[in-house]
C-alpha cells in the first residue's frame, strides 16, 4: 500500500492497469515519474521514496509498506481459511503423479488460480470457483490427472458418481477426434 504526501495534505490518486498499478502526480494527474530518493524507517516497515512526475517536475513523498491483510478461500462448509498457493500446488502434483504434465504447466495453474483470487474485490473466493478453474485448466493437460483431482475435489460418494463423470468426459473428447479425423 503506497500512501503519498504532497506537501502536506495532498493524497496520491491511484490508477489501475490491466497488469500493474501506478501512480498519478497529486499537482497535475500525470501517470509516470521517477524515484529520486529511497530510504528504509528506522523500523523497516515502510519504505520513503520521493518521487518526480515527468510532467510537471514537481516531488512529492509517498511511503510504502506491505499489505497484510491475508488473501481467503470460503471452504463449502463457510469457513474461511488463507489462500495457500502451495497447497494448490501439492494437489496438483498428486494428481498428476506418473503423468507427463510439465511442472510449469501445474506452475501456470497456479499462478492462474492465485490471479484469480487476487483480482476479487472482496479478497476472497469461493473453493468451489477455484476449484472449478483450476479443473478445467487441468483438463486440457491431461485427463487422467483431471479424473484424479475431480475424485477429490468433487468428492464423489460412489463408483456411479466416478463413472458419470468419466462418461462426460468421453463424450466431450469423441466429437474432438471426429473432428480431426475428418481434417
Amino acid at each position: 500500500m503506497l500512501v503519498s504526501l504532497a506537501g502536506r495534505e495532498s493524497f496520491v490518486r491511484w490508477a489501475w492497469t490491466s497488469k500493474h498499478h501506478t501512480m498519478k502526480c497529486p499537482f497535475c494527474g500525470f501517470a509516470n515519474d521517477k524515484v529520486v530518493d529511497s530510504r528504509e524507517s528506522k523500523e523497516a516497515e515502510s519504505i520513503r521514496r520521493r518521487r518526480e512526475c515527468l510532467k510537471c517536475s514537481k516531488r512529492f513523498t509517498t511511503y510504502e509498506r506491505i499489505d497484510e491483510i491475508p488473501y481467503m478461500v470460503v471452504k463449502k462448509d463457510g469457513r474461511r481459511e488463507k489462500f495457500d498457493r502451495q497447497k494448490v500446488l501439492n494437489g496438483l502434483l498428486r494428481a498428476c503423479e506418473k503423468r507427463p504434465v510439465p511442472i510449469s504447466k501445474l506452475e501456470q495453474i497456479v499462478n492462474e488460480a492465485e490471479s484469480f483470487v487476487i483480482e476479487s474485490q472482496e479478497r476472497e473466493r469461493k473453493t468451489s470457483e477455484l476449484g472449478e478453474l483450476i479443473m478445467n485448466r487441468l483438463r486440457r493437460y491431461d485427463k487422467v490427472a483431471y479424473v484424479r483431482f475431480a475424485s477429490v475435489y468433487l468428492d464423489f460418494k460412489d463408483v456411479n458418481e466416478f463413472m458419470n463423470e468419466l462418461r462426460d468426459l468421453v463424450k466431450a473428447k469423441e466429437p474432438m477426434e471426429v473432428k480431426a479425423k475428418i481434417k
